[in-house]
C-alpha cells in the first residue's frame, strides 16, 4: 500500500512552537500551519499597546500628587484657574467672541464652570485609582494603577498648554493637534483605570465627552477662521 504523504509544521502550543503532522486523517488533529512571519506579527501589537501605557517614573507626577485627596483634587483645579488667570479672562472672552464660532458653540462664561467641575473629578478619579490600585495583592492590578499615573500627567501636560496655544500665541493648528493628542491620551487612561475600577473608567466619561466637544470647537474655529489669529489677536 501506497503510505499517505505527510509534512509537519511548526504551530504554537502553549506559548512554545511544536511540530504537528499538516494530515487530517487518522483521528489525529487537524492544524493549520502557522509561519514565524505569522506569530511576529501578531505579537507586535500586544507590544505596541504595552508600550503605550509603560509606566515612566520620569513622566509621572510624584506619588503624593495620588496619595492624599486633597491634593489630587487641588492640583489640576489650582493649575486650571492659574493657566486661566495667565491668560487674562477679559482677553480671553474677547478672542473668543471676535472670532468666527462653529455652531453649537457656547457662551464664554461656561467654560470656567465646566472645566473646573472636570478639573476636580479628574484629581478624585487619579486620587481613587491610585488608592485601589496600589493596595491590590494583584502586581498587574498595581502596574495598571502606574500606567495610569504616567498617562495621567501626560494628559495633564497637553490640557495645561491648549489655552496659551489657542489664545495667547493664536496657533491653532498646534492647538487643535494638541487637543487631539489630549483626547486620545485621556481615552487610553480611562480604559487603563477602568481595568483597575470601573468607577474610574465612567468618572472619565464626561471628561472624554467635553474633550470632544472642545475638540469640534477648536478645529471648527481654526477653519473658519482660515487657521489665522494674526488680525484678531492685533486689534488688542
Amino acid at each position: 500500500m501506497a503510505r499517505r504523504r505527510e509534512s509537519t509544521h511548526d504551530v504554537l502550543v502553549n506559548g512554545t512552537l511544536a511540530p504537528t503532522k499538516a494530515g487530517c486523517g487518522g483521528g489525529g488533529v487537524c492544524c493549520w500551519p502557522v509561519s514565524s512571519h505569522s506569530i511576529r506579527a501578531s505579537t507586535q501589537v500586544p507590544d505596541l499597546a504595552a508600550a503605550m501605557t509603560t509606566y515612566i517614573p520620569s513622566l509621572t507626577f510624584p506619588k503624593i500628587a495620588f496619595e492624599q485627596p486633597a491634593i489630587a483634587v487641588l492640583l489640576p483645579v489650582v493649575c486650571g484657574a492659574g493657566i486661566g488667570y495667565s491668560t487674562r479672562p477679559d482677553k480671553t472672552q474677547k478672542t473668543y467672541r471676535a472670532l468666527k464660532q462653529p455652531p453649537l458653540h457656547p457662551p464664554a462664561w461656561v467654560f470656567g464652570p465646566v472645566w473646573t467641575t472636570l478639573y476636580a473629578a479628574m484629581g478624585y478619579t487619579a486620587y481613587r485609582a491610585w488608592s485601589i490600585g496600589t493596595s491590590s495583592f494583584d502586581p498587574h492590578t498595581v502596574q495598571l494603577a502606574k500606567q495610569g499615573a504616567t498617562l495621567y500627567t501626560i494628559q495633564f501636560g497637553l490640557n495645561m498648554i491648549w489655552m496659551p496655544l489657542f489664545f495667547s500665541m493664536g496657533r491653532p493648528i498646534a492647538a487643535t493637534i494638541d487637543i487631539v493628542a489630549l483626547t486620545g491620551v485621556v481615552g487610553s487612561m480611562a480604559y487603563v483605570w477602568g481595568q483597575v475600577d470601573q468607577v474610574c473608567g465612567w468618572l472619565l466619561a464626561p471628561y472624554i465627552g467635553w474633550l470632544s466637544f472642545a475638540t469640534y470647537l477648536s478645529a471648527g474655529c481654526g477653519y473658519l477662521n482660515n487657521w489665522d489669529f494674526t488680525d484678531v489677536l492685533k486689534e488688542e
